[in-house]
């Protein structure tokens, strides 16, 4: 699927801000802004030429959606982020993408106006801030699904056999072509409606809604329809478990990190995927500059709760979600038993698919894949020793 989201995954280290009879110390995430499309379907009137910077590109209103919601952030965190830009305090990283990378940058001018001796042009709001990002390829962390996983391939081979899938197919009437490219068609589509581009006549308002319904289901049988915990191990939970971790380490007595915000930006699926695997996802595709926020806790009488809030309405303030079997305020001891089954313990080894003894070709291919399947991690900078969670949202020959 092709709908570039830039999911900003902020994670923030609050030392000592009292909210209620709670204390802050930990905070986490977000998407992508507005955007043309990815590409064109074979008989739309406007191709690459009608789009100021081509295809994929970050719109003027993207900027705007992501210089509101840095000031959003800006507001939330006032007195826990300092007035001014520290490097110490905020570590930024986001996928390879143009619109995710110009996105990120676009919500560091609304978060971190410079102040006093900052202030480096009179006639100029803004400095820069470092945006951190790694090769497409090899992206580990924010793109979704994740390549290079031959077990998550047979499931969703299998998941395009099951039940539900054959029902939702046969429904809509789609055979001659996939879930793929109806969401292409639907995407483009809905990019032109948003600047003011006159749809073909065969475009009516049913014919909307029900892309817009197979659009929403390609995002459920990516991590959600059959066997949904496997997929999200596999998927979602990559991500997941180094967010986990994170907040783990800073709850730590020893904890003495000086980091308060880590940012992620990256695409719709990398925020679906991380909600998948939580089991919070709400079956919509997250919208332009939607943000997913982690927040650690120390209580009054010091233990630690994590909350998780989701703003993707820029009309009202972010609501409250919880993992099931928890409290809104979930300790953080249960927060690690919940989310558990859905991280993988060797992601590389849970990948792979035993071969047919007798099959040496076959072999020597999962050997090659192995090879490229171990491959650790990204992590943005080589001495933070901690991802950085702010998000664009892609998936597999999608990127939105």
């Amino acid at each position: 699927m092709n709908s570039t989201v830039l999911l900003l995954l902020t994670m923030f280290v609050v030392l000592g801000k009292v909210v209620g009879e709670r204390r802050l110390t930990f905070v986490t995430l977000y998407r992508h802004g507005d955007r043309s499309p990815v590409k064109a379907y074979p008989t739309d009137r406007y191709q690459e030429s009608s789009w100021p910077q081509g295809f994929g590109q970050l719109s003027q209103e993207g900027m705007r959606q992501h210089f509101e919601l840095g000031q959003a952030l800006r507001k939330r965190y006032q007195g826990f982020l300092n007035d001014t830009y520290d490097r110490r305090e905020i570590a930024v990283r986001s996928t390879d993408y143009d619109r995710t990378l110009m996105s990120a940058e676009a919500n560091l001018a609304g978060l971190y106006p410079p102040n006093g001796s900052q202030v480096f042009n009179p006639t100029l709001e803004w400095q820069p801030i470092p945006v951190h990002t790694v090769p497409q390829f090899e992206e580990r962390l924010l793109s979704f699904p994740i390549p290079g996983c031959p077990r998550y391939k047979i499931l969703m081979n299998e998941t395009e056999h099951s039940e539900k899938y054959l029902n939702v197919t046969f429904l809509y009437k789609v055979s001659n072509t996939n879930i793929e490219t109806v969401w292409s068609v639907y995407d483009t589509l809905f990019c032109e409606a948003r600047h003011n581009m006159t749809a073909p006549d065969w475009v009516t308002p049913n014919i909307m809604d029900d892309l817009r319904k197979l659009k929403d289901f390609g995002f459920e049988i990516m991590f959600e329809v059959y066997k949904h915990q496997e997929k999200s191990r596999l998927q979602g939970g990559v991500l997941l478990g180094s967010i986990v971790n994170n907040i783990s380490e800073s709850a730590l007595p020893d904890s003495n990190r000086r980091l308060k915000m880590m940012m992620l930006s990256a695409h719709d699926t990398t925020i679906v995927a991380l909600q998948s695997s939580l089991s919070i996802f709400n079956g919509k595709q997250p919208p332009y500059a939607s943000c997913h926020i982690f927040e650690l806790y120390q209580e009054d009488n010091g233990s630690f709760t994590v909350a998780m809030f989701y703003r993707n309405d820029t009309r009202r303030a972010p609501y409250q979600l919880a993992v099931p079997s928890c409290d809104l305020f979930c300790p953080l001891e249960d927060f690690v038993r919940l989310t558990k089954p859905s991280i993988p313990e060797d992601w590389g080894k849970e990948c792979m698919v035993e071969p047919p003894r007798k099959d040496k070709g076959m072999m020597a291919q999962v050997q090659r894949c192995s090879k490229f399947l171990l491959m650790p991690v990204c992590m943005m900078g080589h001495k933070l020793n901690r991802p950085i969670y702010i998000m664009n949202m892609n998936s597999e020959g999608r990127n939105d």
